[in-house]
């Protein structure tokens, strides 16, 4: 009988194949690779987060009363509006702060949103947007809104426009051609039959603007093509400041006294669920929906933790503690869903 010898170096090379083979079997079933940022506002410092373990990866110090967050697109820098000390601008790999955007003194800069490569940002003093150029490392213009607390953003890509809710004159400003710079400009002022507008998104279809009217419980629902209020809903929430859309159409709503998320089918304008999130206010709190559309974050700033919520279950699956006395408000994801 004849006998067969295999090479060693065949060996060699089956083996190597075989472990090609079950890492990328392996890595086909690794947990998600994003993270998530956690503004802690009480603390003032921004969190880096494990979304699956729950494990605080670090902290980096921002400016005093850091209300929002956001990222550029490849992940790299982080953003984070202080409402006394401008921008703090993040390397999130080295978990420190590179440099500090300084838009003016009593600029009380609240929101910040990353689109075209450059940053958009609300100026609450000066009445006003601007936009931050991080390659040259400078605000290259600033576009007056002239309606009090221009507080979120919110951008509409497929017709180039940003909404911004003015929480002291109870209106919503669009600004259309916004990424073509204030020359081009064209603001929209919608008045808002609610009280004190402030947790605002855009419907996945882009044909509605919802917003939480923070004073009087209630939403406000816009056309944009029309650029008015054709609906208004009263929820009796009692402190609702944070609303998202989820990809199939459902509405999530912050309502912080009542420490629930109020849960509606943008549909029939419908409640769902009214999800209680513990026994205290949430304290100004936040939601962001995970970018597979299965999972909301909740910032519960009174808490000091950030709650998970299966939106098939409407349960809460997981609790990250986030240290006694930090604040967690604002969310942001960042890295492959």
């Amino acid at each position: 009988m004849r006998q067969f010898e295999i090479p060693y170096r065949r060996i060699v090379a089956l083996s190597l194949g075989a472990l090609v083979v079950l890492a990328g079997l392996a890595a086909a079933q690794t947990p998600s690779s994003g993270r998530l940022l956690v503004l802690l506002r009480d603390a003032s410092a921004l969190a880096i987060v494990d979304p699956e373990s729950g494990n605080v990866l670090g902290q980096v110090p921002t400016g005093r009363d850091p209300h929002e967050v956001t990222a550029s697109a490849d992940g790299r820098l982080a953003f984070v509006a202080s409402m006394v000390d401008g921008i703090s601008v993040i390397d999130i790999a080295e978990q420190e702060e590179i440099r500090r955007v300084d838009p003016g003194p009593g600029s009380l800069t609240h929101d910040v949103l990353y689109a075209g490569d450059k940053l958009y940002f609300t100026i609450e003093g000066y009445k006003s947007i601007g936009r931050y150029d991080p390659a040259a490392d400078a605000i290259d213009w600033t576009l007056g809104i002239g309606e009090d607390g221009s507080h979120m953003l919110v951008f509409d890509r497929g017709r180039g426009a940003m909404f911004t809710p003015n929480i002291g004159s109870n209106t919503v400003t669009m600004i259309e051609n916004v990424l073509e710079g204030p020359a081009r400009a064209r603001l929209t002022d919608i008045p808002v039959p609610g009280v004190r507008p402030e947790g605002i998104d855009l419907s996945p279809d882009g044909r509605e603007l919802w917003t939480a009217t923070r004073g009087d419980g209630g939403v406000s629902i816009i056309d944009v093509e029309s650029r008015e209020v054709v609906e208004t809903l009263d929820l009796g929430m009692r402190d609702a400041n944070r609303l998202k859309f989820t990809p199939d159409g459902r509405v999530l709503i912050i309502d912080g006294e009542a420490a629930s998320l109020v849960v509606m089918d943008a549909a029939t304008r419908s409640v769902i669920e009214r999800v209680s999130v513990g026994e205290t206010d949430t304290g100004d709190g936040a939601v962001l929906v995970g970018p597979e559309g299965r999972r909301a974050f909740l910032g519960l700033r009174a808490a000091d933790r950030v709650a998970v919520v299966d939106l098939e279950t409407l349960e809460i699956t997981m609790e990250i503690p986030v240290g006694e006395g930090a604040g967690p408000g604002c969310l942001y994801w960042i890295g492959a869903s």
